[in-house]
């Protein structure tokens, strides 16, 4: 058996790309390690990505995992790691199905079109606290709170809940191993994010006591519900929640980090969607206006919409898929993989795959069609999908139009070559993002 591949560390974080473009030409599926020692089958290029995606064979439950799989993959300390990890990544059919339809109409495209202006209301509160001039950092600004504000009003969870919200809980999906130093911060982490969610829980159980309340706006108060009517387990409600807190926001906060950082290394096709969003020439005096909407007039809506997708294409915060699992040994694409080892789907490889993406590694946002794979595919296409595109649009033209200028940090240490790529396995994304601009518009 060939020594596996690493997968991590600075180098492979800061640009994996090289590395996956390798991995293609020499077949679809590679032995990898991740930190911890941990062992897997990866998945690479378009074609086996997205049949993998597809593949009946690869069941999502962690108990199908082999015993050397559970010792060297449970990243979470027990007995709380059973107790947050069997959400919806982590279920196949019925369960999946049955849980799955519980969340949907939260995330319907309709209702989160008509959520859009408020949206756009949050995220020009958080620019209209930037400084006047000079630069900021893009993620402690704006990038770190805009998608929990968004989520706390698509989900239902209270104010003076969400200001409770510590968003280093999310670091409990970052593998610390037992004998790391940092494993009691880890632990706290944990706790801390097992005793909000039971917060959670129980003020949603008592809003739905209250007079008038309905399940429609208040997917939170629903998911109580289906627990207190013996649809879900105490560990599915509380993994459910768990799942919206962290993967509902953390990748989006992450996309729009890679979304900025490959526009700031790319300063022409920024100028250009800019000056597309405001509607006007490269000739015309950048002045923009209040109104980044991407219906104001003279603006093409099509037009963000695309560069949006070729943003995901391009970089995708969600560089791997969870794990996967074949119940007996079987081929996966000419290799013969045992029983309960993980196989894991390069998302981010896929998306750069000649044969279906001409000149890949290109940015181009006009590229048309774009049938990335940033979402995932099959039953586990992500859920939320549609409101990350509006999130993503929002943020994105909200930046580019009230930012006059935005450019990447000219500061000692903080450019574009220095920023510091998130460590997590599965993500993509920078903890910092220093820039410039010339005036808050």
């Amino acid at each position: 058996m060939p020594d596996p591949v690493p997968l991590y560390g600075p180098a492979y974080k800061r640009d994996p790309y090289p590395l996956y473009r390798r991995m293609r030409e020499a077949g679809p599926v590679h032995r990898v390690e991740f930190p911890s020692g941990i062992h897997a089958w990866l998945v690479t290029g378009y074609q086996a990505a997205h049949a993998a995606l597809n593949d009946p064979r690869l069941g999502k439950n962690h108990a199908l995992g082999n015993a050397n799989w559970r010792r060297l993959a449970s990243i979470m300390p027990e007995p709380q790691h059973s107790a947050l990890q069997v959400h919806l990544l982590h279920q196949d059919p019925p369960k999946h199905t049955s849980m799955r339809r519980l969340v949907l109409d939260a995330f319907a495209p309709r209702r989160v079109e008509s959520l859009r202006p408020r949206f756009q209301q949050l995220a020009d509160a958080l620019v209209d606290e930037l400084p006047e001039t000079g630069g900021a950092d893009l993620v402690a600004g704006f990038a770190a709170h805009y998608p929990f504000r968004v989520l706390a009003e698509v989900i239902g969870l209270p104010a003076e809940l969400a200001a409770r919200f510590d968003r280093d809980w999310g670091k409990v999906v970052q593998p610390v191993g037992p004998q790391d130093p940092g494993r009691p911060a880890y632990e706290a982490r944990l706790r801390g994010l097992q005793t909000y969610i039971a917060d959670v829980v129980d003020r949603k159980r008592a809003d739905r006591a209250a007079p008038g309340w309905t399940a429609t706006e208040d997917l939170l108060g629903r998911l109580v519900e289906a627990h207190d009517a013996g649809e879900l387990s105490r560990a599915e409600l509380d993994s459910m929640v768990f799942q919206l807190l962290v993967a509902g926001q953390e990748p989006v906060t992450n996309q729009i980090t890679t979304m900025v950082v490959t526009l700031l290394r790319h300063p022409d096709q920024l100028a250009r969607l800019r000056d597309s969003l405001l509607g006007s020439s490269p000739d015309t005096p950048r002045d923009s206006p209040r109104d980044s909407s991407p219906d104001r007039p003279g603006h093409d809506p099509g037009t963000l919409a695309r560069a949006v997708e070729e943003l995901l294409r391009h970089d995708a915060a969600f560089e791997l898929t969870t794990w996967r699992f074949l119940a007996e040994d079987d081929d996966l694409f000419g290799t013969t993989v045992p029983a309960g080892d993980s196989v894991i789907v390069s998302l981010c490889a896929a998306n750069r795959d000649e044969a279906r993406f001409p000149d890949a590694d290109r940015l181009d946002l006009d590229r048309t069609p774009n049938a990335h794979l940033a979402f995932g595919h099959g039953i586990h296409y992500c859920p939320g999908a549609a409101l990350a595109r509006a999130e993503l649009q929002v943020a994105l033209a909200t930046l580019l139009t009230r930012l006059p200028g935005l450019r990447p940090s000219p500061e000692p240490g903080e450019g574009l070559d220095e920023l510091g790529w998130i460590p997590a396995v599965l993500a993509r994304g920078v903890d910092r993002l220093p820039v410039a601009y010339d005036r808050r518009a």
